[in-house]
Order: structure tokens, then sequence, then C-alpha cells
């Protein structure tokens, strides 16, 4: 049966307005009136501001606002509510310490540069192994690991791997190391906050995340949900986008995230602008650089992974043990998380019967890694898959080989204990070979996800 959607081309609803130019996104919103904003950074790795003085920034002509620590209701924000809007205590190079809304950036950027900052700098780790160690700075005062219960890594339990390990006929051990990744998203975070005469708030953002974002803004300026509204639209007028302060005879068309990935999981810069667009009574927007969003916003933090594999002589891992190292940055963001998608499927996909993991997240004093596409499993199927071609390299077999004798089978556990009843591992190998143009022998040919030869 033919069908209109499953098997078929099908055009992306907004691929014309991409390809022509015409898709429009928050930094596209035009308000008369915005103030345009600049941050104040810190300058150090570590340290405590002990005095800031912005009285000669706010002497400046076209300076309109300027918020510190004092202008923040809640100065916490995140899933897990650890990171400052500003801080006073600074963890990374780059940490917003004050904003300015100005007429226009240049003024906003001789404010920033007129502002008298104080910090007396403390020592850092910028090492996730070196943070782990007893005499390390402390990144965070309760502590450079995050804590996961009574430990300070995520454990992964099945079986017994030091028996499977007694089993075995061999031991394969390797370390492998993920670096940081940054997405490079074509659009740079950008915020647009809008007051209204009623007191409600209106944020144009680059979430992915919106209604979390909500939550967390609503915290941060200790409003009530219905007075703060985010979205990522714009109002069409023509062939112009212009906000709408009345929310009527309108037409507003769903905006666009100019690529996010993950980058755009977190708030970067909605907070900033929604707390200036209240100080001053303004609409006020923050569009960073291509040099701060590359310095500053969320990334795939490092990773560094050990594994241990014990195996047969036919093929089979028998035990598995790995020690996992996730490079958090100075907060918790969305870590944690990564954390555990990352530690629940380590192991890949593959039935081993003993299996080991510890996962760790572990702060040090750089910019909060995050989410990016794969949330933590990238860097473990990278790791793993390296590790079987080395399994099979030892074992003198072929790199299919070992995939095709270790995949998942219908009925068997994984690391977490669940119980699979939905596995296709082995007809999707298969499948792979035969449009690579690999011709596999007959006996990985006749096997299927089934049972287990």
């Amino acid at each position: 049966m033919e069908t209109k959607v499953v098997g078929q081309r099908v055009t992306r609803y907004d691929g014309m307005a991409h390809v022509t130019g015409e898709t429009h996104f928050v930094d596209d919103v035009i308000v008369p009136g915005t103030l345009k904003i600049k941050a104040l950074r810190s300058p150090v790795i570590k340290g405590k501001v002990k005095n800031l003085d912005t009285s000669a920034a706010e002497r400046i002509p076209g300076v309109v606002g300027i918020i510190t620590v004092a202008d923040v209701p809640c100065n916490a924000f995140g899933l897990i509510p650890d990171q400052p809007v500003l801080a006073e205590n600074i963890r990374y190079r780059g940490e917003p310490i004050a904003a300015v809304a100005a007429v226009d950036e240049d003024t906003a950027m001789e404010a920033i540069d007129a502002m008298k900052l104080d910090i007396e700098e403390e020592p850092y780790v910028l090492d996730p192994v070196e943070a782990m160690k007893a005499d390390a700075p402390m990144v965070r005062p309760e502590g450079n690991t995050f804590m996961f219960g009574e430990r300070n890594f995520r454990q992964i339990i099945l079986g017994d791997v030091e028996k499977g390990f007694e089993k075995a006929d061999l031991i394969v051990e390797n370390e492998y190391f993920h670096p940081s990744l940054e997405h490079a998203q074509l659009e740079p975070m950008a915020s647009l906050a809008v007051p209204h005469a009623t007191g409600k708030l209106t944020i144009y953002t680059v979430s992915q995340a919106l209604y979390f974002h909500l939550g967390m803004l609503c915290g941060i300026l200790q409003m009530d949900p219905e007075k703060v509204q985010c979205k990522q639209w714009a109002a069409r007028t023509g062939s112009s986008w212009r906000h709408n302060a009345g929310y009527s005879d309108i037409n507003y068309v769903g905006g666009t995230v100019g690529g996010g990935f993950g980058a755009k999981n977190d708030i970067h810069a909605d907070h900033i602008t929604a707390l200036l667009a209240l100080k001053t009574g303004q609409p006020c927007k923050w569009r960073w650089t291509r040099e701060e969003d590359l310095n500053y916003s969320t990334f795939r933090g490092a990773w560094r992974m050990n594994i241990k594999d014990g195996i047969t002589k036919d093929g089979r891992i028998v035990a598995r043990q790995i020690k996992s190292i996730r490079d958090a940055g100075a907060y918790s963001s969305l870590n944690p998380y990564v954390l555990d998608k990352h530690s629940y499927l380590a192991s890949g996909p593959y039935f081993i019967e003993n299996i080991y993991v510890q996962g760790y997240c572990v702060y040090t004093n750089k910019p909060p890694a995050s989410s990016m596409r794969g949330f933590g499993i990238t860097p473990a199927t990278f790791s793993t898959e390296v590790q079987m071609d080395r399994i099979a390299e030892k074992l003198g077999i072929d790199p299919w080989e070992i995939r095709f004798i270790n995949a998942y089978r219908k009925g068997e556990q994984m690391a977490t204990r669940r119980v699979l009843n939905s596995v296709a591992l082995v007809e999707v190998m298969q499948k792979l070979a035969e449009k690579a143009g690999v011709d596999l022998p007959d006996k990985l040919k006749s096997m299927t996800s089934l049972e287990r030869g």
C-alpha cells in the first residue's frame, strides 16, 4: 500500500523559507525604543568580588540601566538551582558580574569599560582528574563532585563483574578521551524582553526548552507565571516583523531557533534581558557576539573513560567495567542528567552478564558544560566501539564478528536490568554489511535477534 508520508519524499514545512532567506529569528523582532545590553564578565578564573563601582558608567549619556547582584530577586537558576544570574563568587573566567542597558552597543561597551572591578583571586582547578584529588582547590564549598545520593558517582551494577573477570580468557583494558565540543550553531544566543504597562513581560527567546525556562525565569524574577510570557514568535506586518504590545489585530507566526543541537537547553540571556527590561521599563535586547557564544555558552563537556573487558576465547564479553569522568565545568546545568544517560548506556548495545559502571560528574573552574546531541551517549558509543575493534584485534577475528557475537537478543537484559522485547540489531548489521558491500560469512548471515546461536 502506498502511503502519503512513510517512505515518501516530503517537503519540509519551513524549507522554502530557509533557502530563500525569508525565515525570521528572535533578532529580527523589531520593537521601537529597544535598549542594547552588554555584560561585565570576570577577567579571572576564580575569585571573590571585593568591590564593584558602577558610578562612572551610570553617568555616561545613553546608559539607561545597570544591574548587579543587588538587582536580582532570586540569584540562582538551573534544573538544580546552583548557578547565579550575576556572580560575586567567581567560578570561571567570563562569568557575568553586571550588565548594562544603553541606547546602542557602543555606549553599553563604554559603560562596561568604565566600571571599576576589584577581585581577590583564588586557586583554581581545570583538570577533572586533578579536581577529584583530596588536596585540589575547591571549585564549590560542598565539594568538586556531584553527589548521587550518598555516593559521589552514578553506579550501575549487573551481575558480579569480578566473577566475570575470573571466567575470562583475555583482559582488554583501555582509556579513551573525548574532548569538549562547541555546537557552533548559526544563530548565537539572543533575547528580547518587552515590558508592558499591565506589569506583564514578554520574552522572545531562542530557547529549546520553553516551559522549563519559563519556570526558572519566574523563580529568578519572583513573578507569577501568568505575568511572564516566553515565546519564539514574531508578528508579521507586511514584509516586516514587529512586536505589538496589545496582542490584537496581529498574525503571530511560530518562530524558528536558528540551530540548537542542545546549545539552547539552558538559559543564557533571557534572565538578563528580563531584569533590565523590568528595571528600565523599556524593551531590552541582548545579542551575543560569536566570540561570546564560543567562549561562554554551554557545550559538550569532555569525557575520560576507562573500559576493562573480560573476554572468552570464543569472543563473548563476560565482564565489562567502566569508569567515566565528566568535566561539568563550574555548575550543574544538565550535567547530572547527561551523566545518568551516559552511565545507563555506556556498556553499548551488547549483552554482557556482568557490568559495573561508575560515572563521575566533576566540577572544574570552566564555563558550565551541558547538553549536546546524544546527551552523553555519543562519547560512550565512540569509546565502546573502538574498544570492540581492539578486542577483535586481540582475538584475531573480524570486527563484524565480535559485534554479532555480543549483540543484544530479544529477552536479554540491559545494564539497567531492563528486559528487551523488541530487538533488531543483528538484522540491522546484516543490512549495513550488504549496503557497504561486505560479504559476511554464512554463520553471521544466519544469525537473528530472536535467539542467541
